[in-house]
């Protein structure tokens, strides 16, 4: 590693301690003061009535659940065509089901008494048809990781997971096309594609646990979209069961296929709630044959976008992610996850990533943005590493900000895009708006793509402080044209506040698709669209 912050001509390559440790070892619209009003993307009246409805005449929370829909309930019969269907793969007992009642944070726990655990794409057809006919409600689920409470049952859903399905079908090595089971676990097809010279195009900070289907479910971002892309664009083919059990087979692995409606693009994002994902083609870039990763400190958000702009324009081609954390986010990982700041303390830090085919070339380009960035005074220190478990070690001080902020108290979490010159407004406005109702507010993300990972914690849940918090960020993401869902989703928690983001006009459009799909709503219900869809 390497101190930046020192005019030599040339990037000198000194190892610099870094002491890192795993957790074992050691309610009105608002406008800033003095800013103009920007157009809303409603009219003022359309969306101050629409917050009214939504928030008030009624204790309950918009993200509460809605009462349980008709229905039927799972009998001893159903449990034996289960059984026959899935020998040994129906689970009932009640200690073996109950992690996958409750949620990654543990903020949402459904009350399902069986869990379904098919191998094959035939099998889920036929659990599919069967509960279809039954009308028995089913919760898709893959490496429950999702933060919007979309991937646990609200009520006794039965719980459908992919786990055991996680065969790798086919990789080209010539096209660089992946074709897998749903269940692949996404660190497992990253090991699985570095040893044949590849990457996959998405990286999260729970690849350990999180499986390819809920990615494509829940059109994941993660840290390389960037360089990459959405799912949108990567993903070439999937293999989707309907509601009624037919199998819809949209697996190509042609990057170009312009013959009518690309219907694999409906369920990217859908959350389970058009159809169960059962396999997925994705094309997957070469592996780089080069990688830096560039650690910095800013004395203020506004150098920091002045730094994105010179990164952009000098490192172009060979950029790969751009991520950026506040002093509150470094605090909790000193603090709860004991790791070090690796370079002195500055009130924004920056993760730049860079891969490329050349070292020689992208070590220069990377030294001449250095050394502008630090001829000019946009960052205040920094670090470089170029060996993996260096990089490694930089990447966590990002990747493991939410897990630091499960020790932190009860979390309020907001994953929001914006335009990137107002993604930090939004925390300092929010911070402002609280006052010091709140633990503590933090921003972080994905600033190459504007999105923001707003967090707000308490020592425990606290309704007083939600009724503050909402709809206060929403209508500020809505006022500034942004999405109060840039990369998690809907799923249960923000259903209701789909129209800060989508018309009516659009969400009726999704109702009529999701009626033609599933008429009877057996997929995934309480989830993605809101409760009032006529």
């Amino acid at each position: 590693m390497l101190r930046i912050l020192q005019r030599t001509s040339r990037l000198r390559r000194a190892p610099r301690h870094l002491c890192l440790q795993s957790p074992a070892s050691c309610t009105a619209q608002f406008l800033p003061v003095g800013s103009q009003r920007p157009p809303p993307i409603w009219g003022s009246a359309q969306l101050v009535l629409f917050s009214h409805k939504l928030h008030n005449g009624t204790d309950q929370s918009p993200a509460a659940a809605p009462e349980r829909r008709t229905f039927s309930r799972v009998s001893e019969d159903d449990l034996a065509f289960f059984r026959k269907i899935l020998p040994g793969r129906a689970i009932t007992d009640p200690d073996l089901v109950e992690s996958s009642n409750v949620d990654w944070l543990k903020s949402v726990r459904g009350s399902s008494e069986v869990l379904l655990r098919p191998q094959t794409t035939e099998e889920i057809s036929q659990i599919l048809r069967y509960c279809n006919s039954r009308n028995l409600a089913v919760n898709p689920q893959g490496g429950n990781t999702g933060l919007v409470g979309g991937s646990v049952p609200v009520y006794d859903e039965i719980i459908l997971s992919t786990s055991l399905m996680n065969n790798i079908v086919s990789f080209d090595n010539i096209s660089g096309i992946l074709t897998c089971q749903a269940g692949c676990i996404l660190e497992s097809l990253s090991l699985f594609l570095e040893e044949r010279d590849h990457i996959m195009p998405l990286d999260l900070g729970a690849k350990g646990s999180c499986q390819i289907g809920g990615n494509v479910a829940t059109n994941a971002g993660g840290l390389r979209l960037l360089r990459y892309g959405s799912l949108h664009g990567t993903v070439l083919g999937l293999e989707v069961v309907l509601a009624d059990g037919r199998v819809l087979d949209c697996l190509a692995t042609l990057r170009k296929d312009n013959t009518g409606y690309d219907l694999k693009q409906l369920f990217i994002g859908s959350e389970g709630t058009l159809g169960v994902i059962t396999a997925v083609s994705i094309l997957c870039p070469r592996k780089p044959k080069s990688v830096n990763v560039v650690f910095l400190g800013c004395k203020t958000f506004e150098q920091l976008l002045k730094t994105f702009q010179l990164c952009r324009g000098m490192l172009g081609e060979i950029l790969s992610a751009f991520e950026f954390l506040d002093s509150e986010c470094m605090r909790l990982l000193n603090t709860h996850l004991k790791l070090a700041n690796p370079i002195s303390a500055c009130p924004f830090y920056i993760v730049i990533e860079t891969s490329g085919s050349d070292p020689s070339h992208d070590a220069q380009k990377l030294h001449n943005f250095l050394e502008e960035a630090i001829t000019s005074l946009l960052v205040t220190d920094g670090t470089v590493a170029t060996e993996e478990s260096k990089i490694k070690a930089l990447w966590s001080l990002r990747e493991r900000v939410t897990e630091a902020l499960t020790h932190e108290g009860f979390n309020y979490k907001y994953d929001i895009s914006l335009p990137v010159e107002r993604i930090y407004q939004l925390v300092t406005d929010t911070r402002q708006h609280l006052g010091g109702r709140a633990k503590s507010v933090m921003g972080y993300g994905h600033l190459g793509d504007g999105n923001l990972h707003l967090n707000i914690t308490s020592p425990a849940k606290d309704p007083a402080l939600l009724a503050t918090i909402e709809p206060f960020v929403y209508e500020w993401t809505a006022r500034y044209h942004g999405s109060i869902s840039a990369e998690h989703g809907l799923g249960l928690k923000k259903r209701n506040y789909i129209y800060y983001s989508k018309s009516s006009q659009a969400v009726a459009l999704m109702g009529h698709i999701k009626a033609m799909l599933d008429p009877k709503g057996i997929l995934n219900p309480y989830k993605t669209l809101p409760d009032n869809l006529k």
